[in-house]
């Protein structure tokens, strides 16, 4: 081969990689949803899918890979080939597992940030006829009986744990942590008054809250939610930056191609802009985010590093 043909296919073979990005997407995508069909983060996944579908003209595929708090899903796309035709849609646990749990991936560095898709804020609600009618009723009496109050969660390590965690934490107080399998009988727990209060996301208690099957008591964004305008926000109730926020987001392997990064990045960002994605996101209890690869790798860390130091400071376990 003469030196000439050398350069040649060097040249080439440099340009393939560019020439698949150029072309991507020419087959369907696979989007692992490390949770059940019909949850939160499914439910949200089903939108953007849909949409993406319609924008890049393939079919953009749900699979269900359920497991561990996500880390199953997680691990199958880590490992995936970095062409954009696996991604992930995950949610809040993704930065929170590392502190939790022993993972055969680096979910900091195995992948890409995408795009932060939307947000919503925990209600901390208590039984209807409870003795505590505001927050800071609660946060008193939660004083003068320390340990006596309960709190239930999804899970151990779930976003309802670290929200009753960070509220032991910021507020001084003891409330006794008791996990369940999930956050429907956690709910109807607290609507029987087995357990004293729970935090539980927007999209899963708001309708048991405005119909007074439970009782609100503060929100944890740090606006109010419009659905509970006279629900007051924690931060704003003796707890300044008091903020837990269950999320979901877009991430694809590391070593996926910048074109494709910046091409699913755009696309995303579209979808989330929409009005008609955003009508059926809020449907849903969420908040229209849709910010850059740069901006949610950004947020990731940040979460990442505050959820780590409360494990750690909290001496919690995914047991």
């Amino acid at each position: 081969m003469t030196p000439t043909c050398r350069k040649l296919l060097v040249a080439a073979a440099a340009c393939m990689p560019l020439l698949a990005a150029a072309a991507w997407p020419d087959r369907p995508i696979r989007m692992i949803v490390p949770y059940s069909a019909g949850g939160g983060a499914d439910n949200t996944a089903r939108v953007i899918a849909q949409h993406l579908s319609t924008t890049l003209g393939q079919q953009v595929v749900i699979d269900n890979r359920p497991g561990a708090a996500g880390v199953i899903g997680e691990e199958a796309v880590a490992k995936a080939t970095p062409d954009g035709y696996t991604v992930l849609y995950d949610a809040s646990a993704f930065a929170v597992n590392p502190s939790l749990r022993k993972l055969s991936f680096d979910p900091l560095k195995d992948f890409i940030p995408i795009s932060l898709v939307a947000t919503a804020a925990n209600i901390l609600v208590v039984p209807p006829n409870a003795p505590y009618k505001s927050i800071k009723e609660f946060l008193s009496y939660a004083k003068a009986h320390p340990g006596k109050l309960t709190f239930a969660s999804a899970g151990a390590g779930s976003g309802s744990h670290l929200a009753g965690e960070m509220l032991n934490a910021k507020a001084g107080i003891d409330l006794m942590h008791v996990p369940y399998k999930g956050g429907a009988p956690a709910l109807t727990d607290v609507m029987g008054n087995q357990v004293s209060a729970y935090f539980g996301n927007v999209a899963s208690t708001l309708n048991y809250a405005s119909t007074g099957k439970l009782r609100a008591l503060a929100v944890t964004s740090l606006k109010r939610n419009a659905g509970l305008p006279d629900t007051p926000t924690l931060a704003e109730s003796g707890l300044p930056d008091f903020e837990v926020l269950e999320w979901n987001g877009i991430f694809v392997p590391r070593g996926t191609s910048p074109e494709i990064v910046q091409r699913l990045a755009k696309e995303v960002q579209a979808a989330v802009a929409d009005p008609k994605v955003q009508d059926k996101l809020r449907q849903l209890g969420l908040e229209p985010v849709g910010n850059s690869p740069q901006q949610f790798s950004k947020f990731v860390q940040t979460e990442a590093a505050r959820w780590g130091a409360l494990v750690k400071a909290r001496h919690i376990n995914a047991e």
